[in-house]
């Protein structure tokens, strides 16, 4: 039997409109669905690339966590100072003024009208030299007359002396008596003394016409003429003041608090103004000569005498000078500047560079000078040293530390700063 399959019977239009609006229904979720799915596609995308960068900065960032080196501080050159082995001094401040050690007025011993003088204030004179002529009219007179008068005794005591002898030879023949002898012998001795005395005046007559002839007494400068040609002088008038400028003396006053710390002998180092040596001051020295024993009634201090050689002539008596007396001088030994020293548990250290580490080096001191800023080192530390004078707050014994380049080369110093991390405080 065959059987055969009959074709469906067509549906309705009503039925076919219904199909048509459930097909518009389920595109719109499928078009979000595409949406999304571009979306997120594109997210991905975003996501893997963001990601890229991310491994090399999580890279750094473990580097960053690596431990770093120690920091290592440049020091300028002012920050350092070389230690140098020399002697210190320990000085006292003084003042004063400078006198000629020799000084000398001189003055008429004659009495005379002055017929010339032959220098002037400030002209160098040596010693028996002319200064002045007096009138020797008067004087050259008397001398001629105690001339005569020496020669009428000598005369008189030849006869006197002659008839002394015939005396004796009559009293040897008994034709005179003793009394006789006695007379002639008395009469020689009465003109012996008068040839004395004449003698005498005589010397004085020639040394009053000598010295109205005067003469400078040593070598030295003149500082003042008392007198001028056709003036009257008399015994002890002022003529000429000379002074001798080869020593000096300065006379400086030093507190009586003080007194005990100088000596003779000791050494003096002192300024004039007015005087230097290549545009710099230029330092006098002397030695103290002696020491005042009693104070000055006003300032209640003491005047110190202090020598001063001047052979070349370039000081002048009334000069002020101001210098220092050097009381105490130590041998030559290691100086460390003041501002170096530090304090560390009571005792002195000092931050010494070694090896480019900062070392805590114990030193002991000896003399102390607060004016120069230096300090004798007797232990601790020896000339060469470098040691750290500025206060860096980050520089402590055991940090690492390096001196800055010269400053000739300021390329390299740069380029020194930039590979090596530095900190000053």
């Amino acid at each position: 039997m065959k059987i055969e399959t009959l074709p469906l019977p067509s549906q309705p239009d009503h039925a076919a409109k219904p199909a048509q609006q459930a097909g518009k229904r389920w595109r719109a979720p499928a078009v979000a669905l595409i949406v999304l799915a571009v979306a997120g596609g594109g997210w991905s995308v975003m996501q893997s690339r963001s990601q890229a960068p991310a491994a090399p900065a999580a890279a750094g960032s473990a580097a960053d966590k690596k431990p770093k080196g120690p920091d290592v501080y440049e020091l300028a050159a002012a920050d350092v100072a070389a230690i140098d082995a020399r002697a210190l001094s320990l000085s006292l401040p003084l003042s004063g003024s400078l006198a000629p050690i020799s000084q000398a007025t001189i003055k008429a011993k004659v009495s005379g009208e002055v017929r010339e003088t032959t220098v002037r204030e400030g002209m160098a004179v040596t010693r028996g030299q002319l200064l002045a002529r007096l009138d020797q009219a008067d004087l050259q007179a008397r001398l001629t007359q105690q001339q005569a008068v020496l020669d009428e005794a000598q005369a008189k005591l030849a006869l006197a002396s002659r008839n002394h002898a015939n005396s004796q030879a009559l009293l040897k023949q008994n034709y005179i008596s003793s009394t006789s002898y006695d007379t002639t012998a008395n009469g020689v001795e009465l003109a012996r003394a008068n040839v004395k005395s004449a003698s005498a005046m005589v010397d004085m007559a020639r040394i009053a016409l000598n010295d109205s002839v005067i003469r400078a007494p040593m070598s030295g400068v003149v500082s003042k003429r008392h007198v001028q040609a056709g003036e009257k002088v008399a015994p002890d008038m002022p003529v000429y003041t000379i002074v001798n400028l080869d020593e000096l003396t300065l006379e400086a006053q030093v507190p009586t608090s003080e007194i005990p710390r100088v000596k003779a002998g000791q050494e003096v180092a002192f300024r004039v103004d007015g005087f230097t040596v290549n545009g710099q001051p230029r330092e006098f020295h002397g030695k103290v000569a002696r020491i005042n024993p009693t104070a000055e009634p006003g300032s209640r201090a003491m005047l110190v005498y202090i020598s001063v050689p001047n052979k070349d002539g370039a000081l002048l008596g009334g000069m002020f000078a101001k210098g220092n007396i050097v009381t105490e001088r130590s041998a030559v030994m290691p100086l460390v500047p003041v501002d170096a020293l530090r304090s560390d548990g009571g005792r002195q250290v000092v931050y010494k560079v070694d090896q480019g580490k900062v070392v805590a080096q114990p030193v002991t001191l000896g003399l102390r000078n607060e004016d120069t800023g230096y300090a004798e080192v007797t232990a601790g530390l020896q000339p060469g040293a470098q040691v750290i004078v500025a206060k860096l707050d980050a520089v402590k014994p055991g940090a690492r530390v390096k001196l800055a380049a010269p400053a000739a080369a300021p390329a390299a110093s740069a380029t020194a700063k930039a590979s090596v991390p530095g900190q000053r405080s």
